[in-house]
């Protein structure tokens, strides 16, 4: 099943994509068919969405004749427009971008040999189609990062590496944008990362019952159809049991919280000359199974 939340009439909703139909199906005409409540955004729908709730809600949508709403009917939004706490990012996290990177001005040649974690503000995460700002004032250096995120689907803390998928709700597409010399300038990643519109997220949520684990998906980058970025999530230096059992060594992860797990070579930033965005580029940010991400950066 696949996840997202929508705009209609201005009102925000959450609903079930059908991804082949072009539909998405109100969360409030499937519950309605189940003996309980409604959630009212992704983060409570995350919170109470265990296996059975899924299963319930296969059964409606396989029993019932729910057409739900044209794609072309609603603003899609970002997945979790507002998370509740700032993403976990992880940076350095495939080994040709660690190497794309090394002697560049405020870098290190040094490949991880831990993993490199820092937190992105998004308030709101925008969602597909949206655009993202230039804040030309600040920054003339705007780079792109197609990300996998991991969506935590309960609360856990020290969690065994063999027990992670069980805390896992889905997965979705983050573009990590970054402004790189605000990065370069305080000589840390939070400021250039968190710059207002810098997080496109979406435009689902892909349940973790449809991708198999451990995960090998192509992740694809495109500039105005031009491939930037081409790699698979096996290429992973730190794969996904290992950072969420860390993450959570004495430091509880929350249902909801949002994991970007790096970016693969390919970045304005490893090209000689550089390849920032320019006024008008279109970004598109493709993961296997999960769909693609599609932002214009503002003219």
């Amino acid at each position: 099943m696949y996840f997202g939340t929508y705009k209609r009439n201005k009102i925000e909703e959450i609903g079930v994509a059908l991804k082949e139909q072009s539909r998405i199906v109100p969360m409030k005409e499937i519950f309605k068919y189940m003996d309980r409540a409604c959630p009212e955004t992704m983060n409570e729908f995350i919170e109470i969405a265990d296996a059975n709730t899924i299963q319930e809600m296969e059964k409606v949508l396989s029993d019932k004749n729910l057409e739900g709403l044209k794609e072309g009917e609603v603003k899609l939004c970002a997945p979790i427009p507002n998370s509740r706490r700032n993403l976990i990012c992880l940076g350095k996290n495939y080994l040709d971008h660690a190497k794309e990177t090394q002697g560049l001005p405020g870098g290190t040649d040094e490949i991880p040999k831990f993993p490199i974690y820092f937190s992105k503000i998004a308030a709101p995460a925008i969602g597909n189609g949206d655009i993202i700002l230039k804040h030309s004032e600040v920054t003339e250096m705007v780079d792109y990062e197609v990300e996998l995120a991991v969506i935590i689907g309960k609360d856990g803390i020290n969690i065994k590496e063999e027990e992670v998928e069980d805390y896992i709700f889905g997965y979705t597409i983050v573009n990590d944008i970054t402004a790189r010399n605000i990065q370069r300038k305080h000589n840390q990643w939070f400021k250039g990362k968190s710059l207002d519109t810098f997080c496109p997220m979406g435009p689902y949520i892909a349940h973790k019952s449809i991708i198999p684990f451990p995960l090998e998906l192509n992740i694809v980058c495109k500039v105005n159809q031009e491939i930037r970025q081409n790699s698979n999530t096996k290429q992973l230096i730190f794969d996904i049991p290992y950072i969420i059992s860390d993450l959570s060594k004495g430091m509880k992860l929350r249902a909801g919280d949002i994991i970007t797990t790096g970016t693969p070579a390919g970045v304005g930033l490893g090209f000689k000359p550089f390849k920032f965005l320019k006024a008008g580029d279109i970004v598109e940010c493709y993961i296997e199974k999960i769909g693609t991400l599609i932002n214009k950066f503002e003219e």
